[in-house]
């Protein structure tokens, strides 16, 4: 995949940065018009690795957030990565950050003040390395109580979706045939491109029904493969990929209402509902599970108890149970990446070379058909030379 060519901030003096204003309340919305160099506002309390991992990879030159990037109440992981990467990231800006700014104006920004037009429109708290250690410690002092939110959230989920996790009711009815094949779940989350690109091998093999989860879609688009099923509230997967072809099916709340329906109706593209209070990679793999999958394969997907706390939402705690529901069938490719690489050095593939050249040349020698094929080969070079030396 190619990456962005990241444009330099431009920068006065040692910590000031200018640059245009993108601004947005949902920070995975507002990736998909961040250009590189352009200044990310959000307002994001407890900013995740997979929104910070988005930030870093469009090459914003700094981070505005009108809430605070980490709130204290579990260690997440998104501030780290940010600074890390060299980003500027002030924090705690506060809500009128967004009434002060304008899509599309130059602000400057110099230490933890924001200027427009020379003149200063809010002021937070820079973060460095120092600060969101600190920070960090603090969060994981207070992460039982967060255990114990989560604990709970998992209960009530279990209280109010038990049909749909045991039974498989409100389940759709989809087109795709999915009974007794291999299903890959792709969500965009952790390492999802360096895993999804070690599991060709394995795409090409056994042809899987390939599940999108909102903006996972367009990550199997940009892979080369194209999606069966295209599941999720429909906020960040893009317009050309909805209209691909794939079979939609909008995650509703549990009362009916599917805020993303209207928009995939507006492309002119058919759809179904799946009310749950689940996340949509969890459907995805109850969809997947329901319909008769033989084996569930998910990349980027929620694997451990951090990320499940780092996403920061009490919907998170579904995750847990529905992986109790499919263990047997799913394997979750997450790191597959680290553990397995398909890199070949320079003096491998050069030693490979000459053995292979080394092992041609030993049959032809020792063959009958090689020996008359070797004289006829000196005889052609002996007159070769005749010539060349009559032309002396």
């Amino acid at each position: 995949m190619r990456l962005p060519v990241l444009r330099r901030a431009r920068s006065a003096e040692p910590g000031v940065t200018t640059g245009t204003v993108r601004l947005d309340r949902r920070t995975k919305r507002l990736v998909g018009r961040l250009r590189p160099g352009d200044i990310a506002v959000i307002d994001h309390v407890d900013l995740d690795r997979v929104a910070a991992d988005s930030l870093v990879a469009v090459g914003v030159a700094a981070v505005l957030n009108a809430k605070p990037s980490i709130s204290g109440r579990y260690p997440n992981l998104g501030p780290e990565v940010l600074i890390q990467a060299g980003i500027p990231l002030v924090d705690d800006l506060g809500e009128h950050l967004f009434e002060a700014l304008r899509e599309g104006e130059e602000v400057r920004v110099e230490g933890d003040t924001v200027y427009l037009s020379g003149e200063p429109v809010a002021s937070g708290t820079r973060q460095d390395a120092e600060s969101v250690g600190k920070a960090m410690l603090d969060a994981r002092e207070g992460l039982s109580v967060q255990l114990e939110a989560f604990a709970a959230n998992t209960m009530e989920y279990l209280l109010q979706e038990r049909a749909l996790l045991l039974d498989g009711v409100g389940v759709p009815d989809i087109e795709t045939r999915v009974a007794g094949r291999h299903v890959l779940i792709v969500v965009r989350g952790y390492d999802y491109q360096a895993d999804l690109d070690v599991l060709r091998p394995y795409i090409r093999e056994f042809k899987p029904v390939l599940i999108g989860v909102d903006g996972g879609a367009d990550a199997l688009v940009e892979g080369g493969y194209s999606p069966d099923i295209i599941i999720g509230d429909m906020d960040s997967v893009s317009d050309d990929v909805l209209r691909c072809g794939a079979e939609v099916i909008v995650h509703a709340y549990p009362d009916g209402r599917a805020p993303g329906l209207a928009r995939v109706h507006q492309l002119g593209v058919p759809a179904i509902t799946f009310p749950a209070a689940a996340t949509s990679e969890d459907l995805a793999m109850l969809l997947a599970d329901e319909k008769g999958a033989t084996l569930i394969v998910a990349v980027g997907t929620h694997a451990n108890l951090g990320e499940f706390l780092d996403k920061g939402r009490g919907g998170m705690a579904s995750t847990f149970l529905t992986r109790l529901k499919v263990g047997g069938k799913l394997v979750d490719a997450k790191g597959v990446s680290r553990l397995y690489r398909q890199n070949i050095s320079g003096s491998s593939l050069l030693l490979l070379v000459l053995s292979a050249i080394a092992a041609m040349t030993s049959a032809v020698a020792v063959s009958t058909v090689g020996k008359a094929y070797l004289g006829l080969l000196s005889e052609w070079w002996d007159n070769l030379m005749f010539h060349v030396q009559r032309l002396f």
